[in-house]
């Protein structure tokens, strides 16, 4: 009792010595108006955290963006989805700042980006800097907010990260002018069985009721199970001072008759960790249309992200049959608390038994291999949070372009974190022709994803990030592309939108007069070129290229004028 204590202490102490070491005040609001949120650090998202904070540009884009401190812009990143267009600036504390989802930069910045565009010939550009290159002070412009990337409405991305380890850290901790002394809100308890896997059962949904502050069980003040090894879960939002919008909460610990058991704190997390959200919440449930609720014991496969673990395993372990007070504190990064409290007992009278399922078992911590005569599943030691029972089926390919049985193996309802390697066998001889041309189709839930088959001694090879379904296809269908007008005097700008029989378009190139011609591609969708020195007046040859994730290639060129 006494070492579970003094680590319990010690936990806290660091945990406060580290928010209290993040500098305050040190950084102002990037924004020029006041500072709200439609997003916090550590906010569920699907498969990962969210990693910062969202703030709000009152449902406009192109406000101005300020650098949030002194420091020098080291890294400019332009992609389709992810951060869309953003700035990464080193500060000389150590620390550093990102500002995403931006519509454009600073004229100079601006300038050299599109330089280094053309000489890379590539529009999606990761460029880093030298520190002499673009100093900043507190408070200069350097670009305008947008809605680029993976952004579903005009705001900022904002991220505070430690330089050296490129950890994220939250930024709730560092002073912000954000006023909060609301609590968070609790909808719902969980609690599972934990003699078993978490993945083979449904939660035991309790009804809360609220009283002075504190949450009880609605039905009686103490739950009685017929197992002695369970933990729980909460549903659980925050929200800000004179605001309405639900936001992530920042940590739940649970107590046994005082003592801490088990405790979840979203402070700082690396984007390797990020997936390792699956395995905080009840994942399964989540995917087969439950809500949202939050382990506050680890699984065992990700005890080691966000969790400190006290005693057995960081779940509630009952030796004795004696009524047990529980105590579940969540709190918001202001420290405002909500508290859930019962009673717990454990009656062997109400053991009821479980069959566990037949068959292999894929296991945390371990390398799982499934094999057949024409399938092969393979998983890294990460690869699982819980463990899961193998299901496996497949049915006969059908269509000309098929080439081998529909492999179904487990669900979209079990995650993943390492990809999981997948090999299968033909079930017919290939030209190399038609090898050449072979993709996986891979469907998970509502997600269908294409990766070109890579072989090895007479098998397919792929890596996905999912569970599903599993099919090889010969696809000798070659991308589609629209064509523009041939007159262009009175057009600002040309847009193609290429169509793939697989909608995956995955190389898009124009040529001018046989020069490479900067198409933009934010979000993915289409390709945009907005007429500046580079398409000058006059008689032109525009040349495109599009090729598929089949190495399916489509060229079309047109004589046009401007």
């Amino acid at each position: 009792m006494i070492k579970r204590y003094l680590s319990f202490l010690l936990l806290i102490v660091s945990t406060v010595a580290a928010a209290q070491s993040y500098p305050q005040n040190y950084f102002r609001n990037p924004m020029s108006i006041p500072m709200e949120l439609v997003a916090n650090f550590g906010e569920i998202r699907t498969n990962h955290w969210h990693m910062g904070l969202d703030i709000r540009t009152q449902q406009r884009e192109n406000l101005p963006v300020h650098a949030a401190a002194e420091g020098y812009i080291a890294r400019v990143l332009v992609e389709p989805g992810g951060f869309g267009q953003a700035i990464y600036i080193h500060h000389p504390n150590g620390l550093t700042t990102l500002y995403a989802h931006m519509n454009g930069f600073f004229p100079a910045l601006a300038q050299y980006v599109k330089l280094q565009q053309y000489d890379r010939e590539s529009w999606a550009v990761n460029l880093f800097l030298p520190p002499g290159m673009f100093a900043v002070k507190k408070g200069d412009f350097i670009g305008r907010s947008g809605n680029t990337g993976g952004s579903a409405g005009p705001h900022v991305h904002f991220e505070i990260r430690d330089t050296k380890t490129d950890k994220v850290l939250n930024p709730l901790l560092f002073n912000f002018p954000i006023a909060d002394a609301v609590p968070p809100t609790i909808t719902r308890l969980a609690m599972y069985d934990r003699s078993r896997s978490t993945y083979h059962q449904a939660p035991q949904l309790l009804t809360l009721k609220r009283s002075g502050g504190v949450h009880t069980l609605a039905a009686a003040s103490t739950i009685k199970v017929g197992t002695n090894r369970v933990s729980f879960a909460v549903g659980a939002t925050d929200r800000f001072s004179k605001s309405t919008n639900p936001n992530g909460i920042y940590s739940a610990r649970i107590s046994l008759d005082g003592s801490p058991v088990s405790e979840f704190i979203l402070d700082s997390i690396d984007y390797f960790e990020t997936r390792y959200m699956n395995a905080q919440i009840d994942y399964p449930w989540r995917a087969r249309g439950g809500s949202f609720v939050q382990h506050v014991s680890a699984l065992p496969g990700a005890a080691h992200i966000a969790y400190q673990s006290f005693s057995e395993d960081g779940i509630i372990v009952l030796h004795d049959e004696k009524l047990h007070a529980v105590v579940i504190d969540v709190k918001d990064a202001k420290k405002n608390n909500s508290r859930i409290q019962f009673n717990i007992q454990y009656d062997p009278s109400l053991a009821r038994p479980y069959n566990f399922p037949a068959g292999q078992q894929f296991l945390p911590h371990n390398v799982n291999v499934f094999e057949t005569s024409d399938f092969e599943l393979f998983t890294s030691e990460r690869t699982m949070y819980d463990t899961t029972y193998v299901t496996y089926t497949n049915k006969p390919g059908t269509g000309t372009n098929v080439v081998s049985p529909l492999h179904q193996f487990l669900s979209a309802a079990i995650p993943v974190h390492d990809s999981v390697v997948v090999r299968i066998k033909p079930d017919r001889q290939l030209s190399a022709e038609q090898m050449d041309r072979v993709i996986v189709k891979h469907v998970s839930g509502t997600r269908t994803n294409i990766q070109k088959a890579r072989w090895q001694n007479g098998w397919i090879k792929t890596s996905f990030r999912q569970f599903g379904t599993y099919q090889a296809i010969i696809d000798n269908e070659p991308p589609v592309i629209n064509a523009p007008p041939t007159n262009l005097s009175a057009a600002r700008s040309i847009i193609f939108t290429p169509t793939d029989n697989h909608n995956v378009i995955k190389r898009f190139r124009a040529e001018l007069n046989g020069k490479w011609l900067m198409f933009t591609n934010d979000k993915g969708r289409r390709w945009i070129y907005t007429f500046d020195e580079h398409f000058p007046r006059g008689n032109h040859e525009l040349k495109v290229t599009v090729e598929d994730e089949a190495g399916n290639l489509t060229t079309r060129t047109w004589n046009v004028k401007r």
